[in-house]
């Protein structure tokens, strides 16, 4: 590529980046007004990856001048994983990929997404616009329409006005590039307040492969697979079971360990796609060194989209991490980390910056884990609240008042019963939730 080329390139990347702040703070998103306050300072620079290319556009599927529609094309050869709500009333788009996941990458594939509308409780209309759109993918980009996936993000139990979507797909098309993640991370959003997207490097055998993930997701948070909608993509060459391998293990790591509102959405997708264009040699299996790097780089990526998206909760103004060790098991653990952060008299008291440890007490014993009173601890960051059934002897309110006043927020509590351990992420309850969702479809 020549030096003219590549700082065209550079300035176009830059103007996206630029233009993908500005607008997320200008622009509401569904009934938000104004950008989180625990949001990212910018959006990340992320790399292009070899065999992707992105394009966006405003179809108007429920918004009005601004991206709403997100098209992905994959070159031939790559494959694709993913984890998917488990969900009772999954939407008809997670249906579709589901059952199209373990499909043959060589013909390469495309992912379309569409927000303000989740094709979700909309009957045997939501299957026949998921079809349609497939299939004018397909048909515009030479793909069988098996390898076309969907998404939709938005109102459940409204028909998708798919038509719309289907007259924009050559434009999509022609427009098609190689670095507009940064769009495509905002043509995503519903009622987010700000686009989310993270990247790492690997090597891998001697060689760079490339990661980067964009993700939406802000309230009806409390991941059963993995969270609202997330897509990765990488040069890596790697085959498909073992992809699917990594993804699964590591969603348990990341998505599954965050909530906003203990609400488990109906159309809940993560989709990861290696493109196989790095030069590292192909991973075959999963336990070999290359594996595990290539996994723990991902993970990272997928855990910083998490914390993001919990950074994004509907009305929040502290992040907080829930730290459970000493539990008889990790699922033990796991039950009373998620009791905590679950726990709206927890979430307001944190909000309302009240150090009222006993909420924490209370969610320990609802929890359904094995608890025992008088061996259970408690801490505010680095302060010993609780101790051994009763208040520690070195607490005082002063203290965990001032610590409430952070903006982040570390819970600990330790159950003293044996070695499980859990981490989870949420944020508070704000009044700015309700008045959120109460205006959502006004």
């Amino acid at each position: 590529m020549g030096a003219k080329k590549k700082l065209k390139r550079k300035i176009k990347s830059l103007k996206a980046q630029i233009e993908t702040q500005t607008q997320a703070q200008t622009q509401a998103q569904g009934a938000q007004a104004s950008v989180s306050p625990l949001a990212p300072a910018e959006f990340p620079e992320l790399p292009s990856i070899a065999g992707l290319r992105l394009a966006t556009v405003a179809a108007g599927v429920r918004y009005q001048g601004r991206a709403d529609v997100m098209l992905a094309h994959l070159a031939p050869g790559s494959v694709v994983a993913g984890t998917f709500t488990r969900s009772a009333t999954r939407a008809a788009s997670v249906l579709d990929a589901q059952a199209k996941i373990a499909g043959d990458g060589s013909e390469g594939a495309a992912i379309l997404v569409n927000s303000g509308n989740a094709n979700a409780f909309t009957g045997a209309a939501g299957g026949a616009s998921v079809q349609a759109i497939c299939e004018a993918v397909g048909a515009a980009l030479k793909l069988p329409p098996a390898r076309v996936f969907t998404s939709s993000t938005g109102v459940i139990g409204e028909a998708l006005p798919h038509e719309r979507i289907t007259a924009a797909i050559a434009g999509l098309v022609g427009d098609l590039s190689d670095d507009a993640l940064p769009q495509a991370a905002r043509a995503i959003m519903t009622t987010d307040t700000f686009p989310k997207g993270a990247s790492a490097t690997v090597e891998i055998g001697g060689e760079t492969v490339q990661i980067a993930g964009i993700a939406k997701g802000s309230g009806m948070i409390a991941p059963d697979m993995a969270t609202m909608l997330v897509y990765l993509f990488t040069d890596t060459r790697i085959t498909r079971p073992v992809l699917q391998s990594i993804v699964s293990r590591q969603t348990d790591k990341s998505f599954n360990c965050i909530t906003v509102d203990s609400d488990t959405s109906t159309s809940d997708m993560l989709l990861v796609a290696a493109t196989g264009q790095a030069k590292a040699p192909l991973i075959d299996t999963a336990t070999i060194p290359e594996a595990i790097a290539f996994a723990d780089a991902l993970g990272g990526v997928m855990l910083d989209l998490a914390h993001q998206v919990v950074r994004d909760g509907e009305g929040a103004t502290k992040f907080i991490e829930v730290s459970v060790t000493g539990a008889r098991s990790d699922a033990d653990a796991r039950r009373v980390a998620l009791a905590i952060a679950n726990s709206p008299l927890v979430k307001t008291a944190v909000a309302g910056e009240d150090p009222n440890w006993g909420r924490i007490v209370m969610a320990v014993g609802k929890s359904g884990a094995e608890a025992d009173r008088d061996r259970l601890s408690i801490r505010f960051g680095p302060h010993l609240v609780a101790f051994e059934g009763q208040i520690a002897p070195s607490y005082t309110e002063e203290v965990g008042a001032s610590y409430m006043k952070n903006t982040e927020i570390v819970i600990g509590a330790d159950l003293r019963l044996g070695v499980g351990a859990a981490t989870v992420w949420t944020c508070d309850l704000t009044n700015r939730y309700i008045e959120i969702n109460a205006d959502y479809r006004s």
